[in-house]
């Protein structure tokens, strides 16, 4: 990215070395963790390049200042780095993300670590249900490990279902993955029994919503996140619906909060549930439950 004389250079180009430092230290101010990290991931991705040709670059190298120093601004008012860059892997996949779901975390692929434990023939024809499936991550990375699975994902926003269809299309899964705008009752009033009904349901105590990081207090759809007084309202609600839901043998696979799991065995026993798994996440936090008809 060299220019002959500084008349054939468009404006508002700046070294590398310059952006690098200016955006580093406007992150550093804001409180942004890691701030140097973060901005050259954001140059990468602003200058649409991998990140070894972004090392490969002369640290004089004149680059466009846009858009990477409008998503520092962006960045340091804590808006979360994915809705920056438009896009956050999860699982195997590369999905896009908008303001309209939450953020895909690490923490919820236990959810598929689950699954994949309980359903270990990866050839089984199985039906998957993803209530509040926000951007689809759980339900296409459920398709993308059972090749002959097919699913259906309900979320009340419609946004949030359209960003759902558009990653299934962007994940060549389409065809197996219905993704509907409605309420989880209205939605499911005539369909089949599923072999597995997913959620990542809203679990934050109400009060708790303020102590939040501001990333996700205030940047992050709040109808995703508050589950009632105690966090527990989606539980009931889904432990309510599932013995409508799910096939004979057929199990529920939820996240669930810091110090939920309790609560969630109480909550399922009185639908004649029972917790037959609980999964810790990476950092060792009981994440994922499994429900079930069988004894834990």
């Amino acid at each position: 990215m060299t220019y002959a004389s500084k008349a054939e250079k468009p404006p508002h180009h700046q070294p590398v070395r310059d952006l690098l430092a200016s955006g580093a230290q406007l992150l550093r101010d804001a409180g942004v963790e890691n701030p140097r990290r973060e901005a050259r991931l954001l140059l990468q991705h602003a200058l649409g390049i991998t990140p070894e040709a972004l090392l490969g670059l002369s640290q004089c190298e004149q680059v466009a200042a846009e858009p990477f120093l409008g998503w520092i601004a962006r960045r340091a008012r804590h808006e979360p780095f994915a809705y920056i860059t438009g896009s956050k892997g999860f699982w195997s996949l590369d999905l896009a993300v908008s303001p309209a779901s939450l953020v895909p975390r690490a923490d919820t692929e236990t959810l598929i670590t689950a699954l994949l434990n309980a359903y270990p023939d990866r050839n089984a024809p199985l039906s998957f249900l993803d209530l509040g499936t926000g951007s689809g991550c759980i339900l296409l990375a459920a398709l993308t490990e059972y090749p002959r699975a097919w699913g259906v994902g309900v979320d009340i926003n419609p946004a949030a279902a359209g960003l759902a269809h558009a990653n299934a299309r962007r994940c060549n899964m389409a065809g197996r993955a219905l993704v509907m705008a409605a309420r989880w009752g209205d939605a499911l009033a005539s369909l089949a029994r599923f072999d597995v009904v997913f959620s990542n349901p809203p679990y934050i105590p109400t009060s708790d919503l303020e102590g939040l990081m501001e990333e996700v207090r205030a940047h992050e759809p709040v109808r995703a996140l508050d589950g009632g007084c105690d966090g527990l309202d989606a539980y009931r609600d889904l432990c309510t619906r599932l013995p409508l839901l799910l096939s004979d043998n057929g199990v529920g696979i939820f996240e669930i909060g810091i110090g939920q799991e309790q609560a969630l065995r109480d909550i399922a026993a009185q639908s004649g549930l029972s917790v037959v798994r609980v999964l810790d996440d990476l950092a060792g936090i009981a994440r994922c439950v499994v429900l079930g008809y069988g004894r834990p």
